[in-house]
C-alpha cells in the first residue's frame, strides 16, 4: 500500500517562501506610497489659497450672500439678486448684472 504524504506536512519550497515574502513587501510599499501621495495632495491643496481682497465696499448698502473670483476679478452676489463684478487690481466695480426670474 502506498502512502501519500499529507500536503500540510510537506516542507514549503524556498522559491515559494521568497515569492510570498516579496508579494508581502511589495504590498506594503504600494500602500505606503499611496498614502504618501494622498498626503502630499492634501498638503498642497491646503496651502494653496486664492488671495482675498481685504475690504470690499458694496454700493448702496447691499448685503453679500455669495462670493467668487477669477484671475483678475472677483464677484459678489447680493440679496437683491445682483452680481457685482469688481476689478482685482483696483477694486473698482466693472459690471453689475441683474438676475431675473425665468417664466
Amino acid at each position: 500500500m502506498s502512502q501519500t504524504p499529507d500536503p500540510e506536512k510537506l516542507p514549503e519550497p524556498a522559491n515559494l517562501r521568497f515569492l510570498r515574502l516579496l508579494v508581502t513587501v511589495l504590498t506594503g510599499v504600494m500602500i505606503a506610497g499611496l498614502l504618501t501621495i494622498l498626503a502630499m495632495i492634501v498638503i498642497s491643496y491646503r496651502s494653496a489659497r486664492a488671495p482675498l481682497p481685504e475690504i470690499i465696499t458694496l454700493p448702496g448698502g447691499a448685503t453679500a450672500t455669495a462670493y467668487t473670483q477669477g484671475s483678475d476679478w472677483y464677484a459678489v452676489v447680493t440679496e437683491s439678486d445682483e452680481i457685482l463684478i469688481f476689478d482685482r487690481a483696483s477694486g473698482d466695480l466693472r459690471q453689475t448684472i441683474r438676475i431675473g426670474t425665468q417664466r
